[in-house]
């Protein structure tokens, strides 16, 4: 490992601070929009996205060059199976990222309900569930590893905020993609919520996501 090259506990500390910052953002950003936008939830949704996909891109420009900037585990998973991780300590990395990430998301999801002054404690009864929100997820999912893979050195800030930003309206489930937001989402009873109850079918989905995604990036070669 070269002199320049982050410590472990620099880039344990970037996963958990990006993704509970995701988090806060994603949650943050519904509980306002919620409540500025008089109903119309269309306009809470066009809020909510412009919020994450500007967090977004500012994480990952300013987190990417210490860990990454995964902030989801299905991320890790495809990076480490496609042996871009540290090689003598590939498995072990992705296990403490995973773990980062987590942890990340359940702190984020508190401080978001914390700085609304709700119940930090909660969980969201919001239900979202039946095969059209399984397959949103699975192709939300799928789009954005096919982009993790094959973005240009220098353009995956861009490119994962904008492919966010746009799966947020085409998909019928908003676009978690990531089984750490679906952690967070849990926590809290806001526009951006998720019932428990709905968690293992959204990550079952993104986890076969997450494989398609890694086909088609087989199946278009190697990138130029």
């Amino acid at each position: 490992m070269s002199s320049d090259t982050p410590l472990l506990k620099h880039q344990l500390v970037a996963e958990f601070l990006g993704t509970a910052a995701l988090l806060c953002a994603v949650i943050g950003s519904g509980i306002m929009a919620e409540r500025l936008s008089a109903g119309n939830n269309g306009v809470a949704l066009l809020a909510n996205t412009l919020a994450t996909v500007f967090a977004l891109y500012v994480l990952i420009e300013i987190l990417g060059p210490v860990s990454g900037a995964h902030f989801n585990p299905l991320v890790t998973l495809t990076l480490w199976s496609k042996g871009r991780l540290a090689l003598e300590r590939r498995g072990t990395l992705a296990m403490y990222f995973i773990a980062s990430q987590l942890l990340g998301a359940v702190a984020g999801a508190w401080l978001a309900n914390a700085m609304f002054d709700l119940d930090v404690f909660q969980f969201s009864s919001k239900l979202r569930s039946g095969w059209s929100q399984w397959l949103a997820e699975a192709v939300a999912t799928a789009g954005l590893i096919l982009v993790v893979l094959r973005a240009s050195p220098g353009k995956a800030a861009a490119l994962v905020a904008c492919y966010i930003g746009a799966a947020y309206w085409f998909t019928a489930s908003t676009s978690f993609a990531n089984p750490a937001a679906v952690l967070g989402r849990m926590l809290s009873d806001s526009f951006a919520g998720v019932a428990p109850a709905s968690a293992l079918g959204f990550v079952a989905s993104q986890a076969v996501g997450a494989g398609g995604g890694i086909v088609m990036d087989r199946l278009l070669g190697p990138a130029r």
